[in-house]
């Protein structure tokens, strides 16, 4: 059996620390986790966020359903064993790209609260900023443009939130965004005013 050259060993001491790495980037990494019913406006606002950010010079990450469940988490369903499993990938992933120095915009519906305060403590509480996408469930119904909301009244598509499953307010958001008052400029600006203080480093 071959042993492994006596000059490899353990190389902890040649590992880049996070304070390096959001130096060269010029940013505080944190994760900006949006939770809201669908329809709410998590993904819109998430990639306006995203794009605000960009143009001023930040280096951002966005991670909503459509590049996790097609890629990273494609093996999961909708059961709560698997939506549990798809926020605690989701978190990892974050954490990940929070090491890099990388902001990163996590767009999920994160149904409850212990499915967030889970995510919470995976990203660790000085990392995660909650901002609650907030519109009323008629709202979000209106919006309906991939007609979920119509086949879910109809009893076509089970277990979900907001109609045959439960979703929690958040008890104490860093932020709350009422999309049905704000337009998507104004909610984007309230975004940016409040994170810039967080992430900047000047």
């Amino acid at each position: 059996m071959a042993t492994a050259p006596n000059h490899i060993y353990p190389a902890d001491h040649l590992k880049l620390d996070r304070e390096s790495k959001e130096k060269q980037l010029n940013q505080h990494s944190k994760v900006i986790w949006m939770t809201g019913l669908s329809g709410a406006g998590k993904t819109t606002l998430s990639y306006a966020l995203e794009s605000a950010l960009h143009k001023m010079g930040y280096f951002v990450q966005t991670l909503d359903g459509d590049n996790v469940r097609t890629g990273i988490n494609k093996n999961l369903g909708f059961s709560d064993g698997d939506r549990y499993e798809n926020i605690r990938r989701i978190a990892e992933v974050s954490k990940l790209f929070v090491n890099c120095g990388i902001i990163t915009i996590a767009s999920f519906i994160s149904p409850t609260n212990s499915i967030r305060e889970m995510a919470k403590i995976i990203i660790g509480p000085d990392d995660f900023i909650e901002i609650f996408v907030n519109a009323p469930l008629e709202v979000c119904e209106s919006r309906d443009t991939k007609g979920l909301y119509k086949k879910a009244r109809k009893g076509e598509l089970r277990e979900f939130t907001g109609i045959d499953a439960p979703y929690d307010i958040p008890a104490h958001p860093a932020l709350e965004i009422r999309t049905d008052l704000l337009s998507i400029e104004e909610s984007t600006k309230k975004m940016i005013d409040f994170l810039l203080p967080l992430i900047s480093r000047n």
